[in-house]
C-alpha cells in the first residue's frame, strides 16, 4: 500500500458497514479518504472514532449517488480541494425486500439507480480525473455472490431479493466492460470486483441473520489486498464466502 500513501481514495456508502471499516483501514495505511454518504452525521461519527492524529485524513461529503448533480458536486469539490481521485471504491448499495412482481416500482428504480447508475456516475468522474493527470488508479466495485448465480430459496418461501441480483449481475458485466475500456484506452487504471456472500451489515434481511456471515472487516481486507497488488497484477474478481454458507 506504500504507493497509495497520501493519495486520494473516494469511498461511497462510507457511513456504515464495509465502507466505514474500509475507510478506517485506508486511513491507517496513510491514504487520504473522501467518504461519501447520504448520512453526514454518521460520517462525522466515523471521524470521531479515528485516532486524533488521523482525523484530518478523512473528508466527509454528503452525497446520494443516485443524484447526478450531487455526485458532480462532490467530485468537483475533490478536484478543487484535493487535486483529483486515485482510488474509487463503489460501495454504496441498496436492497429492499419483496417480490419484483409486486414491488413498488419507485423502490425498484431506487435499487437500480443506487446499485448500477451510482457506479456509472462515480466511475465516469474518477476516470476523468485520472485521465486528466495520466495517473495510475484503481476502481473497485462491490459485487455479490448473487451477481454470479441466483440461489433458490427453501420450499415454502418466496425469493425476497427482487432487483438486487439483477443489479449485481450488471456489476459483473460492468467490471469486464471497464477492464476492456481501460485497456483499449491505454490507461493505467485497474478494476476489481469484490463478491462477498452474506455480510453482517444493515442490508441483510432479517430472515438471513441466522446464517453464517462474513464481517465487514473481512471484505475490507480483501479490498486492501487487491489495492496492494503490484502494478502488473490486476485482481479481476475476488469471491468471499463465510464457512458453512448454504448457497
Amino acid at each position: 500500500m506504500e504507493r497509495w500513501r497520501n493519495r486520494i481514495a473516494v469511498v461511497t456508502g462510507a457511513s456504515s458497514g464495509i465502507g466505514a471499516v474500509l475507510s478506517k483501514q485506508l486511513i491507517q495505511a496513510g491514504v487520504i479518504v473522501v467518504g461519501l454518504a447520504r448520512r453526514l452525521e454518521r460520517l462525522e461519527q466515523l471521524r470521531l472514532e479515528l485516532p486524533a492524529e488521523q482525523r484530518a485524513q478523512l473528508h466527509s461529503r454528503q452525497c446520494d449517488v443516485t443524484d447526478l448533480a450531487a455526485v458532480n458536486a462532490a467530485f468537483d469539490w475533490i478536484e478543487h480541494e484535493l487535486g483529483g481521485v486515485d482510488i474509487l471504491v463503489n460501495n454504496a448499495g441498496k436492497l429492499a425486500g419483496g417480490q419484483l412482481v409486486t414491488l413498488c416500482l419507485e423502490t425498484a428504480q431506487q435499487v437500480l439507480q443506487t446499485n448500477v447508475m451510482g457506479v456509472v456516475y462515480c466511475t465516469q468522474r474518477a476516470f476523468r480525473s485520472l485521465q486528466s493527470r495520466s495517473a495510475a488508479g484503481h476502481v473497485v466495485l462491490i459485487n455479490s455472490i448473487v451477481g454470479h448465480q441466483l440461489f433458490n430459496t427453501p420450499p415454502g418461501s418466496v425469493q425476497p431479493l427482487n432487483m438486487y441480483p439483477a443489479t449485481k449481475h450488471a456489476i459483473t458485466a460492468l467490471t469486464e466492460l471497464y477492464r476492456q475500456e481501460f485497456r483499449d484506452l491505454h490507461t493505467q487504471i485497474k478494476v476489481t470486483s469484490i463478491s462477498p456472500g452474506l455480510v453482517n451489515t444493515d442490508l441483510v434481511p432479517p430472515a438471513f441473520k441466522s446464517l453464517p456471515m462474513l464481517q465487514p472487516e473481512d471484505v475490507a481486507a480483501a479490498i486492501m489486498y487487491a489495492l496492494a497488488t503490484p502494478t502488473h497484477v490486476q485482481v479481476h474478481e475476488l469471491m468471499l464466502k463465510p464457512m458453512g454458507e448454504p448457497f
